[in-house]
């Protein structure tokens, strides 16, 4: 199978060597999206950002990678302490309105670096389009 890095323009991991993403045959494997401003690259203060900022970024992953957000099999979400939780969960349920329809999502308090309140990673099956 062939490897692909996938890029979100404007959202980078600095210096690092490190795609945004990866397609391999039909699935897609994120690295850490973090909730960025694609058009600055600056990371905002406030949690609400950040979480609209990381889910359209991730959005913008899958959309470059050939996904949809129907594509998505699995969200890990790390979370700095559980107060950025609501501003994910509103997020969530704009990308994923049907509650019977959802991907899985597992959540991890981590001691994110550099301002990051919130890091998303994805997991995506591309499946067939009629």
């Amino acid at each position: 199978m062939a490897k692909r890095s996938i890029e979100v323009p404007g959202v980078t991991h600095g210096n690092m060597p490190i795609p945004m993403g990866a397609r391999v045959g039909n699935m897609i494997f994120s690295s850490g999206i973090a909730g960025k401003n694609p058009a600055t690259g600056e990371l905002p203060a406030d949690p609400a950002a950040q979480a609209r900022f990381a889910f359209q970024n991730m959005r913008t992953l899958l959309a470059n990678g050939g996904a949809t957000l129907q594509d998505v099999a699995k969200v890990t979400v790390f979370v700095k302490d559980d107060s950025a939780r609501q501003f994910i969960n509103d997020e969530w349920i704009k990308c994923f309105p049907d509650p019977h329809d959802r991907p899985a999502r597992h959540t991890l308090v981590l001691d994110l670096r550099l301002g990051m309140l919130l890091q998303l990673e994805v997991v995506a099956v591309i499946q067939p389009r009629p």
